[in-house]
């Protein structure tokens, strides 16, 4: 149990969290393990993200002044948040993770100041992250380059293959 302490200490942190990230996903994580928890951090801490299970009496209080209030309701049962400004590997993440992991259910969470429901935080882990996207880009801006340089190759090699008195019949 905690003392009043501790409950402000744990309310000002976690105020901090979820005014501080972009991207804010909530779980229920009844029914995994220990090791599997500790798996499904060590993952999320490779990419930067905090996983961290809550007190949901307390977090509540702490949602009240924030910008993620309109969560409160998934704050019920066995809870983990995902604190992060990478919403995309975020959702990617606990999405997979709960694919191998039936115990794990995503709920909802906030994306900027938009709030997901479940299906919304699946369409989030379907979408490419920025450096994905950024390479698709490249990919279409080269390929197109490309097409256009070799339509002006075969312009000027057809022209340079005409003869002056063909030149004169096409003109």
């Amino acid at each position: 149990m905690m003392n009043k302490e501790e409950k402000k200490n744990y309310i000002s942190e976690m105020e901090t969290q979820f005014q501080n990230n972009k991207a804010i996903l909530v779980t229920h994580y009844q029914g995994l393990t220990m090791s599997q928890l500790d798996d499904l951090r060590a993952q999320m801490r490779e990419h930067g993200i905090k996983f961290k299970i809550t007190k949901n009496r307390i977090t509540k209080l702490a949602l009240e002044k924030t910008k993620c209030k309109d969560l409160s309701n998934l704050f019920e049962g066995a809870t983990a948040v995902a604190f992060s400004d990478d919403a995309i590997m975020s959702a990617r993440i606990l999405s997979k993770f709960a694919k191998t992991n039936e115990n794990l259910k995503l709920l909802g969470g906030i994306m900027d100041n938009e709030v997901l429901d479940q299906e919304g935080v699946q369409n989030v882990a379907n979408l490419p992250t920025l450096d994905e996207a950024r390479t698709n880009i490249v990919g279409i801006l080269a390929a197109s380059a490309s097409k256009f340089v070799s339509i002006l190759l075969a312009r000027s090699e057809k022209m340079s293959t005409l003869s002056p008195e063909n030149s004169e019949k096409t003109t």
